[in-house]
């Protein structure tokens, strides 16, 4: 094949209508087909990155093996086509401008007014392609943030209309979502939201090539009709995305709406025979038809927002699957975990699994949660934070480092188990700063977690900047917690291990970032088998 095609899904009516899921499922259907495709997103505020976002206001943010700090869509895309993303998979407002103004300041403009057209939209231009130009890609996916009509997505749909120009006909599409509402005191769906949003995106240049229509109820054949007339796109391609029970539905329900094909018609590509979704449809299988059921306690601080932990509920789908075990996560908020409260809210748990974040809300509340899993023989997984809190509360109760902490927490402490690393002291910028993407680290022969991954050398992606203090590593190792896995350039405690426990487990990295449908992460699969085992006993204690 000669030339990249390009694909672009805007938004219209609200936002949140799942762009990225329908991009990743779309990108699923044409790589089963054999196009070796990508997804990249553009996001339209200022933020350089999504790292100094609060996961309140953005969810989590997702880390790629480059070190990017990215938007949590690009984990869709990595858990849906089972392909690392980049830095060059996700770019936001706040970049593009930034390298503008630095060309600016460097003279490369040669004197010119700079402006949003045509330096701005270029620049978002050349983001586009870099991909694409490549080599390594048929299809490039690209998903703009935001909904048509925001004066922020302005520029990035002027790139698109040149773009799509520039590349002439059969090589670049726009695929429009947009809400078709029901109105429950009509007792009728309504299409004027959607028409309004496809005459915005014409007011820009834009027209749509398909629709697809996010609804609750099914939509009839005259409302499709309705809907290809007078939004000027043709019968078939007005495509129909009802609820699913889970966002791994969706390829499927895609592929019955004949999204690929229409797409592939469009661009002017070979659609020969079905998409091979032999291995997808496996795990929905097991998936759907779980033997057992375990709960496993997810104790976070941002438990409030589901997608503060996106990839880890995720992870726990996946793992659960590959386990035929459905797993029910109970999200457990650190601030209200006292020793009245502990016993109560944990009693039910098969598992317990402390997750990353920052600051120091809710710390005590997740040192208590380890404790409670190492004194009860509950399977625990620390990631990140909670790693750390794990090594904090040995220090505390079986060292008797009562001053225990990280000096994130408490600068001052007199036993700083937790240190921010010599390189971090320094640094005054907090974007991008951390300790990130992918490291190697070396597992101990013979340790629970080289059982687990089976090898000796991972690679693992990080996002942190406190670690584990080796000052105090002989002490806490003589005490019976073991670091079982350590970066070979550095020394670092990557992970740390209770051997006396079934299963008690802390890892400095993120795992869930690189759990994938086709790939489960070993970790969360072996930690669910824990939990199950662990229930089994439970349940056979009862009996005898």
């Amino acid at each position: 094949m000669t030339n990249t095609k390009y694909i672009f899904v805007t938004g219209g009516v609200t936002s949140s209508l799942g762009k990225g899921i329908i991009a990743a499922s779309l990108a699923k259907l044409l790589q089963s087909r054999g196009y070796r495709t990508t997804i990249q997103k553009l996001d339209p505020y200022i933020n350089v990155d999504p790292g100094t976002l609060n996961p309140y206001e953005h969810g989590e943010c997702y880390v790629t093996d480059d070190g990017a700090e990215t938007d949590l869509d690009l984990g869709h895309y990595e858990r849906f086509l089972n392909v690392p993303t980049s830095q060059a998979n996700n770019v936001t407002t706040g970049r593009i401008y930034q390298s503008v103004i630095d060309k600016e300041r460097r003279g490369e403009f040669l004197g010119k007014t700079v402006q949003v057209v045509p330096h701005i939209t270029n620049e978002i231009k050349e983001r586009i392609q870099i991909l694409g130009n490549s080599g390594n890609y048929d299809i490039v996916i690209t998903e703009i943030g935001g909904t048509v009509g925001d004066i922020e997505s302005l520029p990035y749909i002027e790139a698109v209309r040149q773009l799509l120009w520039e590349l002439g006909e059969h090589n670049g599409i726009v695929i429009h979502l947009t809400l078709v509402p029901y109105l429950s005191a009509a007792g009728e769906l309504k299409t004027k939201p959607t028409q309004h949003s496809v005459k915005t995106l014409m007011e820009s240049g834009i027209k749509a090539d398909v629709l697809v229509c996010r609804t609750e109820h099914e939509l009839s054949e005259e409302l499709r009709h309705k809907l290809a007339l007078f939004c000027n796109v043709k019968r078939e391609a007005v495509i129909q995305s009802i609820d699913a029970k889970t966002i791994y539905d969706v390829p499927n329900l895609m592929l019955e709406e004949g999204l690929d094909t229409v797409v592939l018609k469009k661009l002017a590509l070979v659609d020969e025979g079905m998409p091979d979704l032999t291995r997808w449809n496996k795990f929905l299988t097991k998936f759907r038809n779980p033997k057992h059921t375990v709960t496993i306690g997810l104790i976070g601080k941002y438990v409030e927002l589901q997608d503060s932990y996106k990839s880890i509920l995720e992870s726990f789908i996946h793992a659960g699957a590959e386990n035929e075990i459905k797993v029910i996560v109970e999200s457990i908020h650190s601030e209200h975990i006292t020793e009245k409260t502990i016993a109560e809210k944990f009693k039910n748990l098969d598992g317990i699994l402390v997750a990353p974040g920052f600051g120091d809300r809710g710390i005590e509340g997740k040192i208590k949660a380890v404790q409670y899993a190492r004194e009860n023989n509950v399977p625990f997984l620390g990631i990140c934070l909670g790693m750390q809190m794990a090594v904090i509360e040995f220090a505390r109760n079986v060292l008797g480092l009562e001053s225990a902490n990280s000096t994130e927490m408490n600068p001052n402490t007199a036993s700083p188990v937790i240190n921010l690393m010599e390189a971090q002291k320094n640094i005054e910028n907090k974007g991008g700063t951390m300790r990130l993407g992918a490291w190697e680290c070396e597992l101990l022969p013979g340790s629970k977690v080289h059982d687990i991954y089976g090898k000796s050398m991972i690679l693992e992606r990080h996002r942190h900047r406190y670690e584990f203090n080796n000052e105090y590593k002989e002490k806490i190792e003589a005490a019976g917690l073991v670091a079982t896995g350590l970066n070979p350039k550095t020394g670092l405690v990557e992970i740390i291990e209770l051997p006396s426990h079934p299963w008690f487990v802390g890892v400095q990295y993120h795992p869930e970032y690189k759990s994938t449908v086709a790939n489960p992460h070993p970790l969360f699969v072996a930690f669910v088998k824990a939990a199950l085992t662990n229930l089994e006993n439970k349940q056979n204690a009862t009996l005898t």
